[in-house]
């Protein structure tokens, strides 16, 4: 079983935020959403959506981000980064 704990070193990986609310940007598309799975090929979102425009990164909202109709799988091997943005 994994399970979310405190990490005191300087490196996270994909299971350090499962539970967070994270954005995956891939070379195509930005999906934003609840990490709630991870496995060697993919990461599991809830209520996902799918970034059409991101718009200012430092404002609280996506200029374009639209829900998907359930839980999203991304592909591990086309995420270039990812981390957590307070973002609605």
């Amino acid at each position: 079983m994994k399970k979310i704990i405190e990490v005191n070193n300087n490196q996270i990986s994909m299971e350090d935020l499962l539970g967070e609310s994270v954005t995956i940007f891939c070379g195509n598309y930005f999906y934003t959403g609840k990490l709630v799975g991870v496995n060697t090929d993919y990461v599991l979102l809830e209520n996902p959506k799918i970034v059409y425009e991101t718009g200012e990164l430092a404002s609280k909202k996506w200029a374009d981000a639209q829900g998907l109709p359930h839980n999203w799988y991304v592909m591990k091997h086309a995420i270039e980064s990812y981390g957590v943005l307070d973002k609605e």
